[in-house]
């Protein structure tokens, strides 16, 4: 899953060598206040953390709150069910499920609909609206059997139709959804109704109203995670023809929350759904400011109930003098990678050497330290620290600016004078671009004296032009795992025919690797081979890869238990309740 940074313009950089640059650049993030923060990905919203209060961390490396449960809600009656939440956040590119490819999306979608299975807090796999589910001896068919409590917002019952619809609609090409292929890609019949061919998966079967079985190619390891993704939630069918292209004004999901009232620029509430089928939910609204603003000054002033910490306020808040300090939550990274995306089909990006230039030429561990300030964690590999098949020895492509020339001088673009014009794109809508990515341009011109421009396009215009494959560079964003196996990271972005290989990345030799650990079974020799994968990958450098998530901190109320701080997206809303 996507995830982003924040604003940029177009400009070709021109900057005083780096010593002078990242001072410039501490001295303006001191002057920008508390908007700095920087364990968020998107326009300073929190779209991927889940605060928590102080507490234990689990085995899956979650950190929780202090053991206060919704039994707890219910002893302390009104005050806790009543609650109200507020925070910060952005305008969705979408609410539509079927199309959601980033996590300023995918935070609202998994709290207003569901699909069959969905992950807790612990990152288990759980059945959702599936009370059980049973997988046939050769690991091909999957057959589930929906809850008889599980109803839509308005109380109807959901069945098995209305998850063959669901399916159905999101493969369907005129829904044109970026993912449906990745997603639901392994489900016989889908690629037919993708290609028009069909508007029936023939895999798919409504067994009566509360069972439905779904049949997939061969057998594969991550099948089951794959369907708690949104492209396979479920819709109601009524819902979404009736309410043509605007159908998610008034979305009738299954979720914990509905949507009750979306004001573009200014503000979404969400309010409880008291018929939720995996019981009570412990907020009776939550509130989305979405006129942006500084969090902190927001939290200051009691605005909002959660906040990320940036740079410039973390020494301040980590001081147990301060008054903040009780509300500080130091969370586990999370399972994402920031990165520069290369398109290997457009000059000067199609030369190998050229890619591996750029990378040598970037002090990755200079920027975490003098700019970064140790927040994150520079990054060799694509699999993050603590997700399944991570090398931790992996060498990757270092700063050596002595080879970045050498390899500049034998590429096919080492005269500046025939070298194309270089642009890199990223979300944003004004303002000047994140601290590391001036650094990194500044130390591609010092060091190769390669020029670079920096384009701001929309983010959701972004999203779209990126799966088309329109960019010639493109940064600004990450990606966030769905579901804890190396595949959702290797295969999905970088297997030549995946619909999320936006950089055009083809090598045939590990996407013969990237096949066979599909099918693999045995859970060690999968992780062999997504190492080899990863190590190809690497050295084919269609990246440079930047970030992983270092520790998050984190502002929540005392008032606000039961929030969870997972490293991805699960949906978490229902266990957050307040106690004054």
């Amino acid at each position: 899953m996507r995830i982003r940074s924040n604003k940029n313009h177009l400009s070709r950089i021109k900057l005083p060598l780096l010593v002078g640059l990242v001072v410039v650049f501490l001295i303006a993030a001191v002057g920008c206040g508390g908007s700095a923060d920087l364990e968020q990905p998107a326009d300073l919203k929190p779209v991927k953390e889940s605060p928590m209060a102080t507490g234990g961390t689990s085995g899956t490396g979650i950190t929780k709150t202090e053991p206060l449960t919704l039994a707890d809600a219910s002893a302390i009656g009104n005050e806790g069910q009543d609650g109200v939440f507020n925070r910060l956040w952005s305008d969705p590119p979408t609410l539509d499920p079927h199309l959601t490819s980033d996590t300023t999306s995918s935070g609202l979608v998994v709290e207003i609909f569901g699909g069959l299975v969905s992950f807790d807090t612990d990152l288990n796999l759980v059945p959702d609206l599936a009370e059980s589910f049973e997988i046939s001896s050769d690991s091909l068919t999957y057959t589930f059997v929906i809850r008889d409590t599980a109803v839509f917002h308005n109380g109807k019952p959901v069945t098995a139709a209305d998850i063959k619809w669901s399916l159905e609609r999101a493969a369907n090409p005129d829904t044109a959804s970026p993912v449906a292929e990745t997603y639901l890609g392994d489900i016989i019949g889908v690629e037919e109704v993708l290609d028009g061919m069909t508007d029936q998966i023939s895999g798919v079967t409504v067994v009566d109203d509360r069972t439905i079985q779904i049949k997939i190619d061969s057998p594969k390891a991550y099948f089951l995670q794959k369907l708690t993704y949104p492209t396979a939630y479920v819709l109601d069918r009524e819902n979404v023809e009736s309410g043509g292209r605007n159908w998610t004004d008034e979305p009738n999901g299954t979720g914990p929350f509905k949507l009750v009232e979306y004001k573009i620029g200014e503000r979404l509430i969400l309010e409880r759904h008291d018929a939720y089928h995996l019981g009570d939910v412990g907020l009776k609204k939550i509130q989305m400011n979405l006129a942006g603003g500084s969090s902190m000054a927001m939290y200051e002033n009691d605005e909002i109930d959660i906040t990320g910490v940036g740079l410039f306020d973390l020494e301040r808040i980590k001081d147990p003098s301060d008054p903040l300090h009780s509300d500080l939550v130091v969370a586990n990274p999370s399972f994402s990678i920031s990165y520069i995306g290369f398109n290997a089909q457009q000059p000067p990006f199609d030369d190998l050497k050229f890619r591996q230039a750029l990378n040598h030429a970037v002090d990755k561990e200079l920027i975490a330290r003098e700019v970064l300030a140790d927040l994150v964690v520079p990054a060799y590999g694509i699999l993050p620290p603590g997700f399944p098949g991570h090398n931790e020895n992996l060498e990757g492509l270092r700063y050596d600016p002595v080879l970045a020339k050498k390899l500049l001088s034998e590429s096919a673009y080492a005269d500046p004078s025939s070298r194309p014009r270089i642009i890199v794109t990223i979300p944003g809508s004004g303002g000047t671009p994140n601290l590391d990515l001036e650094v990194i341009i500044n130390m591609w011109l010092d060091v190769l004296g390669v020029e670079v421009e920096i384009q701001q396009v929309e983010w959701a215009t972004y999203l779209r032009d990126l799966d088309r494959q329109k960019f010639q560079a493109f940064g600004g964003l990450g990606w966030e795992a769905d579901y804890p196996d190396p595949q959702d990271f290797l295969d999905i972005l970088f297997h030549t025919e995946s619909e999320n290989n936006n950089g055009a990345y083809s090598n045939t030799d590990v996407d013969s690797i990237l096949e066979e650990a599909r099918v693999e079974v045995d859970v060690v020799k999968r992780m062999e081979l997504y190492g080899q994968a990863e190590e190809s990958i690497v050295a084919d450098a269609p990246w440079l890869p930047l970030w992983f998530a270092g520790e998050r901190h984190l502002l929540i109320k005392p008032y606000v238990k039961g929030y969870v701080v997972t490293p991805m997206i699960v949906p978490k809303m229902r266990h957050v309740y307040i106690q004054d």
